[in-house]
């Protein structure tokens, strides 16, 4: 982004502030503009991963999708039109009074509410500095508009003719029961906390306005408005697809038939293939395979074929494909390294029976892509790394063409469980209770939230928790902060194969700092360190006695889990913190039969 008006990371235009995000300034307030408000792609670098860019195809309906990375920042004075535009938003300011001319005998501090067409063209309003209303109308879809505070003071009555606006604050903590909107012409007041009652429509019906499209960019929407506090985390959730440039093993034949279907649909023998083997957009692409190969991947097309394969299970085919060694081998391929390292390097005996195998990631790419995002709840893939296809989103491109991505090299750590141990413990009577409460949480989380997002099961949770226990003991001898390192969560249960990838990486830097790597060979010793960790957790014995069913926390998806032990940074997680019990790790107070480690023995 340009240093204009300001300046974020690239990593951050993807994930935290992209198009539809809203963002302050230093001295205004606005919305992250859409794609249409980018750079031409002539001058943006574009980012290659064919497997990402065909999962954008799916998810988006998009053909031929490309992938460009944010334009860079510049400090050539020229060059501040390559930047990306920022929309001015809200419309609505709050009047910064001299506290010397509050109205008399009100015990309370009052400003007034103006919208833009009030302001001078110094933006102040009658010399008085004013600042952006932290409060606006939006909708799950993405739309955000201003208040029709006019409006809403009176209950929809348009009588008042002398309508001045203010707002009022009848404490100090800013909670909306102590915030009043106040029509100083008829005198009606209403308390804030009304806007926040969805049932009541007290904001009315959602306009559809997508001002980081345009301001004219309107669509038809029936939801209800619901209040936002632009500043709030639920105000912006990206989707956010990402896959490891890894080895893809699947069906090449059928994934080039795919790529030229638009060609080879029409194909139903050797006679059809060899006309259309005459042009040479597709003979390039086919001379690889021989003709029987083709026309069997077509026929497999036209009967439904195999789908493309999820993002996870090509990555852990890659992964677990990896030769046995050190790593310091010749690195042929920049973007993907991987060795198993030795058991006896790692193991230093046979405690830790569950642990199959520990793999070093010596060299690592991740591409990320922004799809779209919503607001108020979050859209998350599911343990696959997928998104379902037909999920609303809000767009970032009036036309969608391409979708903005960043590319992060780096390393990681592979820690696969042994099949026949997850099993056993899922066989386990005590391990099947817990996940029973387990998934009851989820249900009640489900009904009050109104989603239908699948349980993700007893393996994910177990390798998601373990997975977070170790990022918190990497981080002490890693030499990368817990923020830092990042996970990715392997769950195929059909054909029993487990494990968690911590890794890290930075769109900034080429290579890696090899901190991460080194530590596998040290993997017991984390791993009794986790353990202990997990054990004891210093809000026991409330963390380890609580019912993921709760009504009164609310923490429906949680088993033992909480900040004090379990929980890290968000930047780390790829399931927001969610989904996390420690029970399943270790044994804890009250629970001990439901651990897969029995932490007593190790």
């Amino acid at each position: 982004m340009s240093r204009a008006h300001g300046q974020l990371r690239s990593s951050q235009i993807i994930t935290t502030y992209g198009p539809g995000a809203l963002i302050d300034l230093p001295n205004d307030s606005g919305i992250i503009g859409g794609l249409d408000g980018w750079p031409k792609t002539n001058d943006l670098s574009e980012v290659i991963e064919p497997r990402l860019a065909r999962k954008l195809e799916m998810m988006t309906g998009v053909r031929a999708v490309r992938l460009y990375a944010p334009p860079p920042a510049s400090d050539h004075p020229g060059e501040g039109s390559r930047g990306i535009r920022v929309w001015r938003f809200p419309e609505w300011f709050v009047v910064q009074e001299d506290p010397t001319k509050q109205e008399a005998g009100r015990g309370e501090r009052s400003r007034r509410l103006v919208h833009r067409q009030q302001l001078d063209e110094k933006g102040r309003c009658e010399g008085r500095k004013v600042v952006a209303t932290r409060f606006v109308r939006a909708c799950p879809k993405g739309h955000v508009d201003d208040i029709d505070w006019r409006g809403f003071v009176h209950k929809g009555d348009q009588t008042c003719t002398r309508c001045q606006l203010w707002l009022d604050e009848r404490g100090t903590t800013g909670d909306l029961a102590e915030l009043f909107v106040r029509c100083q012409g008829c005198g009606k007041t209403r308390p804030l906390y009304e806007a926040s009652e969805i049932e009541q429509n007290a904001l009315g019906f959602c306009s559809g306005r997508r001002p980081w499209l345009g301001r004219d960019a309107h669509e038809d929407c029936s939801e209800h408005s619901r209040l936002l506090v632009r500043t709030a985390s639920n105000s912006y959730f990206p989707q956010v697809v990402s896959v490891l440039s890894l080895p893809d093993r699947g069906n090449d034949a059928e994934r080039t038939v795919r790529e030229l279907w638009d060609y080879l649909q029409i194909v139903e023998g050797v006679q059809e293939l060899a006309v259309l083997k005459k042009v040479p957009a597709v003979a390039d692409k086919l001379l690889p395979f021989t003709d029987t190969e083709v026309l069997g991947a077509i026929q497999a097309v036209k009967s439904g074929g195999v789908a493309e394969r999820p993002v996870k299970e090509v990555e852990l085919d890659a992964i677990l494909a990896a030769t046995e060694g050190f790593g310091d081998d010749l690195i042929v391929d920049q973007d993907f390294h991987v060795r198993r390292l030795p058991d006896h390097v790692w193991r230093r005996d046979g405690r830790l029976e569950p642990v199959e195998a520990v793999y070093q990631l010596h060299r690592l790419r991740e591409v990320m892509a922004l799809a779209g995002f919503s607001r108020f709840e979050a859209i998350m893939p599911d343990i696959h790394g997928e998104y379902e296809t037909d999920v609303e989103r809000a767009q970032i491109q009036l036309e969608p063409e391409w979708f903005p991505a960043v590319e992060n090299r780096g390393e990681g750590v592979f820690i696969q469980l042994r099949a026949s141990a997850v099993r056993d413990w899922l066989a386990r009577p005590a391990v099947e209770e817990r996940l029973d409460d387990l998934a009851g949480g989820h249900q009640k989380w489900s009904e009050e939230r109104k989603s239908e997002r699948p349980f993700p099961g007893g393996p994910y949770i177990l390798l998601h928790t373990l997975s977070h226990l170790l990022v918190q003991a990497l981080a002490m001898r890693a030499g990368y902060s817990a923020s830092s390192i990042r996970e990715r969560i392997y769950a195929d249960t059909e054909s029993e194969r487990y494990g968690l990838l911590l890794f890290t990486g930075s769109s900034d830097a080429e290579g890696t700092l090899g901190g991460l790597v080194a530590q596998a060979r040290h993997t017991q010793a984390h791993l009794e360190r986790a353990f202990a960790t997990a054990a004891l957790c210093s809000n026991d014995p409330i963390c380890a006695q609580h019912a993921p069913g709760s009504t009164m926390e609310k923490r429906y998806l949680h088993g033992a889990a909480c900040h004090g032990c379990t929980l890290v940074a968000e930047t780390s997680c790829e399931m927001r913190n969610e989904y996390l019990d420690r029970a399943l790790v270790v044994p804890i107070l009250g629970v001990e039969d439901a651990a897969l480690f029995d932490f007593e023995g190790v």
